[in-house]
């Protein structure tokens, strides 16, 4: 069968989704894309899908041309056809099916195009591996689980702009070419071929450029941003992100929290008809450290960590007391469904810990009517007694605990919570449970024993804390905060240093001299000198909140063009090599590094 040009002839009169028992008897014209043909008693049936769904087409027996036609055609052809409505028979109604109500009863048709055999069927439940379908991904956008995703981000986008319009808020775009400035992460450069020898950076994030705005009076800004970071690529991340970017004047914390909360709880119900309860809970840095060993806790669960060095002072296990007495700490947490783990179980545990940093795990499994433990001969009724009090586990429950340095037993507790939690605890339907984690630490110890910002450091310190500055720069503490939601963070913000002299106060301490500072934020800098307003704000990653929306546990499905976790982009094949004389109009040279010397055997 020859294939048509497309024109007035075959304009969509209506969309594959959109034809309705309201349009009974009338003549459509449909486009769209061949999902199946089958014939049934002399008839021929045609399920043809665009984005808004897909409606059924039948072939009456006497239509032999249509017939010849439809029978040409497979998965993925693009065809027209016209032809009227009607209503299914009660019984031949499919409930399932937005369309299910009618069909077309087809008067003529045309091939578009044709396909070629795909690579792997384009059906929800996709066989094929996730390279092939990102090296095919415009099939794989055809599945109606993508399709689903792409429309409730835009969802998403667009009730975000809306209520921050509402909210009075300016919606201003900041370059995409700016200063190479430390944020945290590696930057991706790009080459002046005016200036050679001088590179711009793509933005990590528009930190910078938002305060100065709040310099200039815009007071209420927001943006739906790129930004681009070269970093090592886990599921929930990306080299290029989407956030809501945010910045407010004359602010507290409460108020970016006030704010946020109504707009978390808008878009999920625009976009996922999800009702939120606000407000949502707060917590110190410190104490989800110490209770949950994260500071992004997943609240779906218990299991909260507990010190139980207590019940082990003077213990004459070893490990135990040898810990406790170089100041290491004894935790653990109580899980009443471990009662009846075998060993094999346990062990799968502890490879958690150990993975995590830990050294081990011992374990205390608490029956009805006995008490084993491969520390049992350390164990008297009143450590037990303790334990159990300690852990408020008065039930059949299995104790797990970590002994060593705080940090480390955080981390590998943190680590046995989640594991334990995910796979025992919580399911699909057990919500979303946001919370708001601040007053996190300002610095962290560098690799070579200074300081370095543990966020960002245009971050406002704590009142209370700015006196440590000076003597003691890891106890002073931020207006930092994070959004957490299920163990995601999904925005990180601050209220941020509005005063020149404090802000070269804090890049001293990172080892940014004031020299060293002027030439990387003397602009910065200057803006505060004149008449820079208290503020702050925060960024909300849409894909992370679009793949909680969706309840995904990847992002790459909530983003039209994912890379990999090479950074690399398989349907085009970028990054990609380029002409030797484009790199000699931008003065480059490509410099092979050495392939590193084979240390093996």
């Amino acid at each position: 069968m020859r294939i048509e040009e497309f024109g007035d002839r075959w304009r969509r009169t209506h969309r594959c989704g959109e034809v309705s028992e309201r349009d009974d008897g009338s003549r459509v014209v449909l486009a769209g894309w061949v999902k199946r043909v089958r014939e049934l008693g002399g008839l021929t049936f045609l399920d043809l899908w665009d984005r808004t769904g897909v409606v059924q087409l039948v072939v009456e027996a006497a239509e032999a041309d249509l017939h010849e036609l439809f029978h040409s055609l497979r998965a993925e052809d693009v065809i027209a056809c016209d032809g009227i409505v009607r209503r299914r028979p009660a019984e031949m109604v499919n409930e399932g099916m937005k369309t299910g109500g009618i069909e077309v009863v087809a008067g003529s048709a045309a091939v578009l195009n044709r396909s070629e055999v795909p690579p792997f069927t384009v059906t929800s439940e996709v066989q094929a591996n996730e390279d092939l379908r990102l090296r095919y991904r415009y099939l794989d956008l055809r599945r109606e689980p993508l399709q689903r995703n792409l429309a409730m981000r835009h969802e998403l986008a667009l009730a975000a702009r809306r209520f921050l319009s509402r909210e009075g808020f300016l919606e201003i775009e900041t370059p995409l070419l700016v200063r190479r400035t430390p944020e945290g992460a590696r930057d991706y450069l790009v080459p002046s071929r005016l200036q050679q020898g001088k590179f711009y950076a793509l933005p990590q994030s528009p930190q910078l450029y938002k305060q100065i705005l709040m310099v200039a009076g815009f007071d209420r800004y927001f943006q739906l941003a790129r930004c681009l970071r070269d970093e090592d690529l886990r599921a929930d991340r990306q080299p290029e992100h989407t956030q809501i970017d945010i910045e407010m004047s004359f602010i507290t914390e409460e108020d970016v929290f006030g704010l946020v909360e109504r707009l978390m709880a808008d878009v999920w119900e625009a976009a996922a008809g999800v009702e939120l309860s606000l407000p949502f809970p707060r917590i110190d840095y410190a104490d989800a450290m110490n209770l949950y060993g994260s500071d992004k806790p997943d609240l779906r669960f218990g299991l909260e960590i507990r010190d139980c060095g207590e019940a082990f002072r003077g213990t004459s296990f070893g490990v135990f007391r040898s810990a406790l007495e170089r100041g290491g700490v004894v935790r653990g947490i109580a899980f009443e469904g471990g009662a009846s783990f075998s060993r094999s179980r346990i062990a799968e545990l502890e490879a958690v810990v150990k993975g995590a940093g830990a050294g081990g795990l011992v374990w205390v499994k608490c029956e009805e009517s006995a008490v084993s433990s491969p520390i049992s001969k350390f164990l008297d009724e009143g450590a037990i007694r303790r334990l159990r009090e300690i852990l408020c586990a008065p039930g059949p429950s299995l104790i797990l605990l970590v002994c060593g340095e705080e940090a480390v037993v955080a981390k590998s507790l943190g680590e046995l919570r989640l594991h334990i939690g995910r796979a025992h605890l919580v399911g699909p339907s057990d919500g979303r449970r946001f919370l708001w984690v601040n007053r996190f630490p300002l610095f962290a110890r560098a690799e070579n024993g200074g300081w370095e910002p543990a966020h960002h450091i245009f971050s406002m310190p704590l009142e209370s804390d700015i006196p440590r500055l000076d003597d003691d720069p890891g106890a002073v503490r931020g207006h930092l905060y994070d959004l957490v939601c299920n163990g995601t963070e999904l925005g990180s913000g601050s209220v941020r240093v509005h005063r020149r002299e404090l802000q070269e106060r804090l890049f001293e301490i990172i080892g940014i001299s004031r020299e060293e500072a002027r030439a990387r934020f003397g602009f910065l800098l200057e803006a505060f000198q004149y008449g820079a307003p208290p503020h702050g704000g925060i960024a909300l990653g849409v894909d992370r909140i679009a793949m909680l929306m969706g309840g995904g546990s990847s992002i790459r499905d909530y983003i039209a063009f994912p890379k990999t976790a090479s950074a690399t982009s398989l349907m085009e094949g970028a990054p990609s090599e380029v002409e030797p004389e484009l790199l000699d109009e931008l003065g480059i040279r490509i410099v092979k590094k050495p392939e590193r010397a084979d240390t093996s055997g």
